[in-house]
C-alpha cells in the first residue's frame, strides 16, 4: 500500500500573512512529497508495506536497520497531521469539548500550555518538532520536543498538536527567528477543534 501526498484541506494562500503560500506550496509540495516518494522506495522488502502507517513506522523506530524508513516515514505522519493543526482564523483561548478543563488539570492553564510549547519549540535545537501529548499510561498531558523526524507515537504517546521547527517551515516567512513563527502559529493558526478531536479519540492503540 503505498503512501500518497494528501491535498491541503485550504488553498495555498489561506493562512497569510502567518504563513506564506509560498511556504505552504515548498513545504506541502515539495518536502513532504519527498518524504513521501522515499518512505515508499525504503519500505519495500521489508515486510511492512501492508502495516498502517502508525505500525510500520513504530516497527521502523525499533529497528536500527530501518532507521532511514523511520525518518520518512516520521515526517509523513507528522506532516499529515501538521496540515490539519492549522486554519484559517486559527487559534484564540476558546477551546471545545474537554479539552479546556484536561489542560488546566494537567498542564496548569492555557498561559501554561502556551509558555512552554514556544519554549521548548524555541529551544529544540537544530530541527525537529514541540509537541503537545497525551501520555498512553498516564493518560496525563504534556509538552515535549522531539529531533529531526520523531514524534510521540513510539514512546507511547499520542500526538495531540505538533510544530514543525524544521527551518523549511519558516525561514520564508520568518528568516531565523523561530519564537515569532511559533507564537504567530499558536496564537493565530492552531486548529483547536483537530487538537480536541484527536483528544476525544483517546490514545492510539498500536498492534505492531
Amino acid at each position: 500500500m503505498a503512501f500518497t501526498l494528501p491535498e491541503l484541506p485550504y488553498a495555498y494562500d489561506a493562512l497569510a500573512p502567518y504563513m506564506s503560500s509560498e511556504t505552504l506550496e515548498f513545504h506541502h509540495d515539495k518536502h513532504h512529497k519527498a518524504y513521501i516518494d522515499k518512505g515508499n522506495e525504503l519500505i519495500q522488502g521489508t515486510g511492512l508495506e501492508d502495516a498502517t502507517l502508525e505500525q510500520a513506522m513504530v516497527s521502523a523506530f525499533k529497528d536500527p536497520k530501518h532507521a532511514g524508513l523511520f525518518n520518512q516515514l516520521g515526517q509523513h505522519y507528522n506532516h499529515l497531521h501538521f496540515w490539519n493543526w492549522m486554519k484559517p482564523n486559527g487559534g484564540g483561548t476558546s477551546l471545545p469539548g474537554n479539552l479546556e478543563s484536561k489542560i488546566k488539570e494537567d498542564l496548569g492553564s492555557f498561559d501554561a500550555l502556551r509558555d512552554d510549547f514556544l519554549k521548548k519549540g524555541a529551544g529544540q535545537f537544530g530541527s525537529g518538532w514541540v509537541w503537545l501529548a497525551q501520555d498512553g499510561a498516564s493518560g496525563k498531558l504534556e509538552v515535549l520536543g522531539t529531533p529531526n523526524g520523531e514524534n510521540p507515537v513510539p514512546y507511547g504517546k499520542t500526538p495531540l498538536l505538533g510544530c514543525d521547527v524544521w527551518e523549511h517551515s519558516y525561514y520564508i516567512d520568518y528568516r531565523n527567528a523561530r519564537p515569532k513563527y511559533l507564537e504567530a502559529f499558536f496564537d493565530n493558526l492552531v486548529n483547536w477543534d483537530y487538537v480536541a478531536e484527536l483528544y476525544e479519540k483517546g490514545p492510539i492503540k498500536l498492534a505492531a
